[in-house]
């Protein structure tokens, strides 16, 4: 059986092939301290539609506890957390519907 073609990259390929998940939108949470990265996301996150993906890069260490907590407390789906190539961390959110 023929699947037909994306028309958008699939995060999780994106991950297995060594790239990384895709963004759809990229933050830049860099020398802001908690809450200021969840903050942002969410706000961006906000004018974003289900299933939208989300990329931002923080490097509090808190970032690392609440963006994982805040995606499970507003039905986000956390793709990956990385080390970013700059420093820090870069967290990819899927919006939930």
């Amino acid at each position: 059986m023929t699947r037909p073609p994306r028309s958008q990259p699939d995060p999780a390929r994106a991950a297995a092939s060594g790239t990384g998940p895709v963004a759809d939108v990229e933050v830049d949470a860099i020398g802001l301290i908690c809450p200021l990265p969840v903050l942002k996301a969410r706000k961006r996150l906000a004018g974003l539609s289900g299933g939208a993906v989300l990329a931002i890069v923080a490097d509090d260490p808190m970032a690392a506890i609440d963006l994982p907590h805040f995606c499970a407390e507003a039905g986000h789906a956390l793709l990956s957390a990385e080390p970013a190539p700059g420093g820090g961390r870069r967290f990819v959110i899927r919006k939930g519907d």
